[in-house]
């Protein structure tokens, strides 16, 4: 059989030919895609576009002690408006923008009278103008609000007409911003910390130091334009920061900072700061560090509670007398002669506060704490250790007055107390006696309270403790536990000395203003003159550190103001000290409800607007039945109404009108509507008793930080009752002229005093000349 050569040859010869002209097709299209029909494909392409975007992660929570919000992360919006259809076929471009414009002109006297309801500053026919010149300019993108509204106000405008329409129909859109809030204010804020304005980065306190811990981590997106518009399509989410649980207590912060806020301006001090912890625990529940501004308000700058170093004055003092007592070298029944209150030390004078008076002469070891005596203290130190200063820093150390505490504040301090070198080369006679009484050492607030918040935990020296917990949606993901520092500061026997002349001094000393006639408290006062480069300055560190109650402590305090002459520890920061421990422990008194329950009376009781949580709690433990009708807010401004139904007593939740207005506290307890307005920055002037009745600004006003509101209670003002008078002294009965000491030894002179003092002792110099030559 003869293969069909010339059949098969022709066979393959066409499929060649049809793969030629395929080819040449291919090219000839792939020439007119890249030059006649490149723009067509170019538009194509930029339909399907994926440019990976970064997801922003949640900023974590900073939670106080008790789980409330002290500084979150929420969203705010911009409100857009596009009034422009998207449409790219003419013919229905032009029926979707006349339904679109229709519908806008329809409903736009609707939504400006709904715009000047939800946000008062909006102006109704302004606000329509501003909406018709956005349509003349055929804009997608225009801005319907200069600011940034919260998601309560978002969702409110979001019910409007038009608005609530998809944003493909209706074309109002926001843009969500995550901004950091503080829903107490300015509480504790150096202590919390804050974020650069505009960025999601740290730039002081707890939000510093936890940075990477509460910043989270971003996730990966992709944004794909679909039908005109652009889709953000998630790839990979973003993992939102952890919660820290701090120590802070935000009821006892407010006390503390407004105790020391009022004494700074009756005093017109420099700056005062104010820090509580718990004896057992070492949990810092308050630290305030106040500075006086430009306007003469009092504000928090700096964390100068753990950052600045201070020569600390007297509060050293019972340092000095621990380290002694523990050596062996100083017992209680110790006797030193001070003499008229001046000593030559070295070349140097030594003088007690009342040198003026004549001095205190014989004293014993209590007395000398209880007079705050400098010449007894630095007496006593530098007979024992004169020979051996190292020994007496290294007693210091023992006691854990130089330790580390590894504050969570960034920048915060570690004392510095200087140990003698062997050649002496940094050291001088001078310098073990002034070191005694709190000179030439410079320590931290916060470690000056440590040390008596460990005499108070009868010699256990634990560090202090800002933050509880790192949590992850409600679960501790991460626990600091309490930690000790020293077992034991030293003997049993010296710490409980101490304790007994610290109760002294406020029973009988120099700390009498920070004593309530409610419970015992112990304390140091001290004073201190503030060394800078030119020398000493006539400026003052004045101070009050200790512990309540005295039996059984639960928490320490230090109060430190720095101020011109005169300035007295305890004539200035012992009040403050005594207002912080009457009022919290005022707060701590149990309140068994139960025991007011009344199974006879079926009516329902009057429950005062205010604080509803407080309210379900009350009616919770009388067995009075209620219900919410809206649920309680996690960041404690859970503020409403309770009402009467058929049901039984229904507790409604109010809702915030914002920060930036005046409330309507008709309704509510004094106490309630005091700590409401008062925490918005507003002054209250009550009258009256009962619950409020009238308010002198109107629920709704454009609120201003300072300004005075007056509120009328239900019943007119009655007489008030006479307070007993405290019980004096047996000096204080005598006169003026008959006291062997000043009322206030430790009250540091003013310049004017100094002068008079030299006036006379030069008129008695004189008088004695002349007696002399006669």
């Amino acid at each position: 059989m003869n293969f069909p050569a010339k059949q098969v040859t022709r066979r393959y010869a066409f499929v060649a030919f049809v793969l030629v002209v395929i080819c040449i097709a291919v090219v000839i299209r792939a020439f007119l895609t890249m030059t006649v029909d490149q723009d067509y494909w170019m538009s194509v392409s930029k339909r399907f576009v994926k440019n990976n975007v970064e997801v922003p992660p949640t900023r974590g929570n900073i939670l106080a002690d008790n789980g409330e919000v002290l500084a979150a992360s929420l969203p705010e919006y911009k409100m857009f408006m596009d009034f422009m259809s998207w449409e790219k076929n003419p013919k229905r471009q032009q029926k979707e923008q006349h339904k679109r414009d229709s519908i806008l002109h329809a409903t736009i006297d609707s939504i400006c009278q709904g715009m000047h309801a939800i946000i008062p500053d909006i102006n109704p026919a302004e606000f329509k103008q501003h909406l018709l010149n956005g349509r003349a300019k055929k804009s997608h993108h225009w801005p319907l609000y200069h600011k940034r509204v919260s998601y309560i106000t978002y969702r409110k405008v979001k019910e409007l007409p038009l608005f609530k329409l998809s944003a493909n129909r209706g074309g109002f859109h926001v843009e969500e911003i995550k901004t950091r809030k503080n829903p107490y204010g300015k509480l504790a804020m150096r202590t919390i910390g804050d974020l650069y304005k505009g960025k999601d980065s740290a730039r002081t306190g707890l939000e510093l130091s936890f940075d990477s811990v509460l910043r989270g981590k971003p996730g990966i997106a992709h944004r794909q334009r679909v039908r005109n518009r652009y889709l953000t399509i998630v790839d990979k989410p973003a993992e939102d920061g952890y919660d820290i649980v701090t120590t802070i207590n935000v009821g006892m912060q407010d006390i503390c900072e407004k105790a020391l806020t009022d004494k700074l301006r009756e005093i017109d001090a420099n700056s005062g700061i104010c820090i509580l912890m718990e004896v057992a625990t070492g949990d810092i529940k308050a630290m305030t560090s106040l500075q006086k501004t430009a306007n003469g308000t009092y504000q928090e700058i700096n964390a100068d509670a753990v950052k600045n170093l201070y020569e600390p004055g007297s509060v050293f003092k019972p340092m000095s007398f621990l380290v002694g007592m523990d050596d062996g070298f100083i017992h209680m029944d110790d006797v030193v002669d001070v003499g008229c209150g001046i000593k030559d030390m070295y070349g140097a004078k030594m003088r007690d506060a009342n040198w003026r008076s004549g001095g205190s002469g014989v004293v014993t070891v209590p007395q000398i704490l209880q007079k705050s005596l400098n010449v007894g203290v630095s007496t006593l130190i530098d007979r024992y250790y004169h020979d051996n200063p190292q020994k007496f820093v290294e007693g210091l150390y023992r006691i854990g007055v130089n330790e580390d505490l590894k504050i969570p504040i960034p920048g915060y301090a570690k004392p510095r107390i200087r140990m003698p070198k062997a050649d002496g080369s940094n050291w001088s006679k001078t310098a073990l006696p002034w070191m005694s009484i709190g000179y030439e050492s410079q320590v931290p607030p916060i470690t000056t309270v440590n040390f008596y918040n460990g005499i108070a935990n009868n010699g256990k020296l634990l560090r202090p403790r800002l933050v509880k917990a790192v949590m992850k949606n409600g679960e501790i993901v991460k626990e600091y536990p309490i930690v000790v520092l020293r077992e034991r500061m030293a003997k049993p026997e010296a710490v409980k000395n101490i304790q007994d002349i610290l109760e002294s001094v406020v029973s009988v000393g120099l700390g009498k203003k920070a004593g309530s006639r409610f419970f015992h408290a112990s304390g140091k006062t001290g004073t201190a003159q503030i060394w800078t480069r030119n020398g000493f300055a006539a400026q003052y560190l004045i101070s009050f550190a200790g512990y309540f109650p005295s039996e059984q402590p639960l928490y320490s305090c230090i109060v430190c103001i720095q101020k011109g002459a005169p300035a007295s520890g305890g004539g200035m920061c012992a009040p403050v000290f005594k207002r912080v421990a009457e009022t919290i422990m005022a707060q701590r008194r149990s309140n068994d409800y139960s025991v007011a329950r009344d199974t006879t009376n079926v009516l329902m009781p009057l429950v005062n607007s205010g604080n509803i949580e407080a309210a379900a709690q009350v009616l919770g433990q009388l067995g009075i039945g209620y219900r919410k009708q809206t649920e309680s807010k996690t960041d404690g401004t859970n503020w409403g109404t309770c009402n009467t139904s058929g049901s039984g007593l229904v507790l409604t939740r109010e809702e915030a009108d914002g920060t930036d207005v005046v409330p309507d506290v008709t309704g509510y307890g004094p106490r309630d509507a005091l700590f409401r307005l008062e925490k918005m920055g507003l002054k209250v002037q009550l009258y009256g008793v009962g619950r409020v009745n009238k308010q002198s600004i109107k629920p709704g006003t454009k609120l201003t930080r300072g300004q005075t509101i007056i509120l009328t209670l239900s019943n007119p003002p009655t007489a008030p009752k006479m307070e007993p008078k405290p019980q004096t002294t047996a000096t204080e009965q005598l006169p003026k002229s008959k006291r062997t000491e000043p009322e206030d030894p430790e009250l540091t002179p003013t310049l004017q005093d100094e002068k008079k003092y030299k006036q006379e002792l030069k008129a008695k110099q004189k008088k004695a000349e002349k007696k002399a030559a006669q």
